[in-house]
């Protein structure tokens, strides 16, 4: 088991916390919270070890899971990462491409390993159809939040959008050409709705729809192919594969056929992949435990961290031209 201790015990925080507490491949040492009070009370309510100190935490654990404001986000890495700790740091990796750079440098350096929690890629549904997305040409993606003040410190590209341009780039085997963005503040000083549209290399073209002022949750993805459709519902787990191939010569009473102006008939057929029940928290944190004892490269590399980061300034630059 793994000795762990976790910076930040904010809603998320405590989350981790609670997780880790139950996992068997960590032993969770305690917590730092730079809010006395706050560290104090989480300590009495669940009894996890508070330390007021954060180079005392951190030198007392293998690993330290970062579930801090996204501006803490670097210097809390670095400090760890010098000592020779792994890291899990909650996404986005840093606020900037700078200190993201920063982290790939001492992750070589001091020889750990690191993870974002781009916490999408463990959902269930995702999982039960990635293999099914190969190459996909147009991808379309809505993921819409009711207003919660807690996330407005960053614009709603880094708090929300981050999550389908990280799963998109897992499955996009292309670089980025091109994208143009549009955001609008309504409630906060930084954007709450954003739709922007990137351009792969290879053709592929991705819309995305984030917003934190919906009065409705949805976090949709849709992904086309050559001869197939996959819909993935992150909020509800569910996914729909529809697929085409080469009609038969004698088609059944229930077969659905289409056919085009050229002539040639396809069979539509459907795919419903089992979905497992998981925590995708505990998920993400239990395989970073597996890649540093197997050392591996964990599921969400910092490296990879690093480039959603990248897609995501660049959104957000696009429509601060505008």
């Amino acid at each position: 088991m793994l000795n762990v201790g976790v910076l930040g015990a904010g809603h998320l925080g405590k989350i981790h916390l609670r997780l880790l507490n139950e996992s068997k491949k960590y032993n969770l040492v305690g917590f730092y919270d730079p809010d006395v009070i706050n560290g104090k009370k989480v300590e009495a309510e669940f009894g996890y070890t508070f330390f007021d100190n954060i180079n005392k935490l951190i030198d007392a654990v293998d690993v330290v899971d970062i579930v801090t404001p996204t501006l803490s986000h670097f210097e809390c890495a670095k400090k760890a990462m010098e000592k020779g700790k792994h890291v899990f740091i909650e996404k986005p990796i840093t606020n900037t491409l700078q200190e993201a750079g920063e982290l790939l440098l001492l992750e070589k350096k001091h020889q750990v390993k690191g993870q974002v929690g781009h916490v999408e890629r463990f959902n269930p549904a995702f999982m039960a159809v990635k293999e099914n997305i190969n190459n996909p040409m147009f991808i379309e993606t809505h993921r819409l939040a009711e207003f919660n003040p807690r996330g407005t410190d960053v614009p709603v590209v880094l708090d929300l959008m981050i999550h389908d341009i990280d799963a998109i780039l897992s499955v996009v085997q292309s670089e980025v050409k091109q994208i143009n963005a549009s955001g609008v503040s309504v409630i906060s000083n930084s954007p709450d709705i954003a739709n922007a549209r990137i351009e792969f290399e290879n053709g592929c073209v991705a819309n995305l729809t984030a917003s934190r002022i919906s009065l409705k949750n949805m976090r949709k993805s849709r992904f086309f192919q050559k001869d197939a459709y996959i819909a993935v519902d992150f909020l509800e787990k569910k996914v729909e594969v529809v697929k085409m191939k080469d009609a038969p010569e004698k088609p059944g009473d229930f077969d659905m056929i289409l056919q085009n102006a050229e002539g040639i008939k396809k069979q539509i057929y459907f795919e419903n992949p089992d979905i497992a029940t998981n925590n995708a928290i505990l998920d993400e944190l239990e395989t970073f435990a597996d890649a540093i004892n197997n050392n591996t490269v964990p599921v969400v590399s910092l490296e990879q961290g690093t480039r959603a980061l990248k897609v995501a300034l660049e959104v957000i630059a696009s429509f601060q031209k505008k």
